[in-house]
């Protein structure tokens, strides 16, 4: 196994593996590390939104094509507050990929595309500015550029802000009654979001996933019964595995480069699930940084330039969503009374609530491929 790479990516979730794969179809020597093993469930909305599901099928090789076979289309998104529902329609549809099979797809993907993909490989530190050294738990490693995509907290990065609310993420999959929409109830001290999602023996199930405040809900028991529509709903459920859960998740918004490192997905920020844009951030973030970095690697810029481009890039076309998703949160602040009169003009004004829900989307180019290397 070569000690030298062009590139080497820490972390394979969507964003390192986004990033690996775009890199090696560019003709780049590509070495991904993971200090988990797939496949794993992981706290998460498990929405893919329309506007990336272009990427995500060119990233996976034509032999994992089947996970879309086996993807849940998304028609409508409910919004359950105050009483009152939202219903804004999703077209084209979106999709429900469970992060089970999603992440193992990829890390297959990866390896597909020739990266030296390494799981169970703890990264201890990294040294340099490009070059750079990197000490693992299976030695050391050389690369010409690095990308973090470690997630919210690692030691890898400068520590993030730790101001602002301490969430509690908790998510489990159940057996019940199924319908075609992602749907948001909201409640004191969070939110929980429901849609279905099928399961790697086809079995389709419900995805709910929880982010709210421990201090009032601690349990997925709890959030269930939080809402007395999703308490409703979730009567007859039963558990498909014991809930996951992750704290603490703060807010916050993104930093794309740290020194000279590449940050994507979770480590460059956290938006609110609620928005359910996350793994779409995380896929187009590795894909943009990946493909500025391939200017570098041809030697038509410097890294540094390389490091301007993707800043620039992330900012003008990702960003938005992370502010305007903390605008929209803002909202759910306002006086009740103020509350109720904003649902009922959405619910009185598709189009106004269509608005709100493009805000919440990246607003990058159509995805195009860079043409591959042999």
């Amino acid at each position: 196994m070569s000690r030298d790479y062009d590139l080497i990516v820490i972390g394979g979730g969507p964003g390192g593996t986004s990033a690996a794969i775009t890199a090696a179809r560019s003709g780049n020597r590509v070495l991904l590390l993971e200090r988990g093993r797939f496949p794993r469930h992981k706290v998460c909305g498990e929405f893919v939104s329309t506007e990336s599901l272009s990427l995500l099928k060119w990233l996976l090789s034509d032999s994992h094509q089947d996970l879309f076979h086996r993807s849940v289309p998304l028609q409508e998104s409910r919004l359950f507050l105050d009483g009152r529902t939202v219903r804004v329609p999703v077209s084209p549809h979106a999709a429900s990929i469970a992060r089970y099979d999603l992440d193992l797809a990829l890390w297959h993907a990866a390896e597909q595309a020739g990266v030296t993909a390494l799981q169970e490989t703890t990264v201890q530190q990294f040294e340099g500015e490009g070059p750079f050294r990197v000490a693992t738990s299976d030695g050391e490693f050389r690369g010409r550029a690095l990308i973090n995509a470690t997630g919210r907290w690692s030691n890898l990065k400068p520590a993030p802000d730790t101001h602002g609310t301490r969430w509690l993420g908790i998510k489990a999959h159940f057996h019940g009654e199924i319908e075609p929409s992602v749907d948001l109830y909201f409640f004191e001290g969070g939110y929980c979001g429901v849609q279905p999602v099928q399961a790697t023996d086809g079995t389709v199930l419900l995805n709910a996933c929880a982010l709210v405040r421990p201090d009032i809900t601690s349990t997925l028991e709890e959030v269930l019964a939080s809402h007395p529509l999703l308490e409703q709903r979730s009567r007859y459920w039963t558990a498909a595995f014991a809930p996951v859960s992750t704290f603490p998740a703060i807010l916050r918004q993104p930093i794309p480069v740290s020194g000279n490192v590449f940050l994507v997905g979770d480590a460059a920020g956290f938006v609110d699930p609620f928005v359910g844009d996350g793994i779409s951030l995380a896929l187009r973030g590795g894909n943009i940084a990946a493909t500025n970095l391939s200017i570098f690697f041809h030697k038509r810029c410097t890294l540094q330039h390389s490091l301007e481009l993707y800043g620039r890039a992330y900012r003008r076309d990702l960003a938005p969503v992370y502010r305007n998703s903390s605008l929209l949160r803002r909202f759910l602040k306002w006086p009740r009374g103020l509350r109720i009169a904003a649902l009922s003009a959405c619910e009185n004004s598709p189009r106004l609530a269509r608005y709100l829900v493009d805000c919440t989307r990246s607003k990058a180019p159509n995805f195009k491929p860079l043409p591959q290397e042999s």
